[in-house]
């Protein structure tokens, strides 16, 4: 049993609470848009297996440090995790063509600071957005998201509310 923390859209705040919420966890997954390398030692400084993507907004120096994709393994479950990508019925060419040859069983993106879960039953995968925790953006409240991998079972999502954009969270 593997627990994940997953979060996008930090643009360069890490809020303190993430740390207390994913105390439980066992990975740590940043789907890009990073803004700061604060935000990445931050988050290392948290002593969990970090597994980070860059988004459109991320410097070289970010980008240095990270990958546009990721394609791994967690458990029985192969994961797709890039920051633009798009959304069931709606992918972006480059990344419908990697779900379509790798066949991932979750698909984990960024960018909209929207947050969705969605079974795309075409490609037989679990959509993963978990909106945007950082304070930029149009995103009304800060959400980040928290599951459970055990075997090939995705389970256990939770959604994590932060607070308003422009507020710091308890």
């Amino acid at each position: 049993m593997t627990r994940i923390g997953l979060i996008s859209d930090t643009h360069g705040y890490l809020d303190p609470a993430l740390e207390r919420h994913f105390a439980q966890c066992d990975e740590i997954w940043h789907a890009g848009d990073i803004g700061s390398l604060d935000v990445l030692d931050g988050m290392a400084g948290w002593g969990k297996q970090l597994r980070v993507v860059y988004g459109n907004i991320d410097a070289p120096e970010i980008r240095r440090e990270t990958v546009e994709d990721l394609l791994f393994s967690v458990e029985d479950v192969l994961v797709f995790m890039t920051h633009i990508g798009g959304y069931p019925g709606r992918y972006h060419a480059r990344v419908r063509q990697i779900l379509i040859d790798q066949k991932p069983q979750l698909y984990v993106c960024g960018h909209s600071h929207i947050l969705k879960v969605i079974y795309d039953k075409k490609l037989d995968l679990l959509h993963v957005n978990p909106g945007a925790c950082g304070k930029h953006g149009l995103h009304q409240v800060r959400t980040a998201v928290r599951f459970t991998i055990d075997g090939n079972d995705m389970r256990e999502m939770q959604v994590i509310e932060l607070g308003h954009r422009g507020q710091r969270s308890a």
